[in-house]
């Protein structure tokens, strides 16, 4: 069995993303990446997903997540699972930027999800992103946008 993964950092917009254990690494039971968002950064669009259970585990800073209409912080060394089907997103009201691990089951989100939504807020120039192209890799990979 192989044991790593890239190093690769992904960026969309002020949001880092870098993965720690990839699905096709392990069988598909589990994928493992690294965020840090920075101070009053407002991501990503709530969704939801069907195949898969997001677990989120506080490392520095505290995101506000808000999980079927509900607001829940998360601060170093507390955790949040967000079932499948519930409706979520989160923000960071804070002055530091929050770094949490974000815990796949089964590991079907992979770094493809973040490169091309990186790809479509690129192509935005600057501007708001097209929400057809961005829904359209959401459902590709999983994500059900909310509406």
């Amino acid at each position: 069995m192989t044991t790593t993964t890239s190093n690769e950092e992904i960026r969309i917009g002020e949001l880092r993303i870098r993965f720690l254990l990839e699905g096709d690494i392990s069988a598909g039971s589990v994928s493992i990446f690294e965020f840090v968002v920075p101070a009053g950064a407002h991501v990503p669009i709530a969704h939801s997903h069907d195949a898969y259970e997001e677990t989120i585990y506080g490392l520095e800073g505290t995101l506000t997540w808000t999980v079927d209409g509900r607001p829940i912080d998360v601060g170093p060394g507390e955790v949040l699972c967000i079932p499948r089907g519930a409706v979520h997103r989160f923000d960071n009201n804070h002055d530091g930027e929050a770094r949490m691990l974000g815990i796949v089951t089964p590991g079907i989100l992979g770094p493809a999800y973040f490169r091309e939504a990186a790809a479509v807020i690129e192509a935005a120039g600057g501007g708001p992103p097209d929400p057809a192209a961005v829904g359209e890799v959401m459902r590709r990979h999983g994500l059900t946008p909310a509406p």
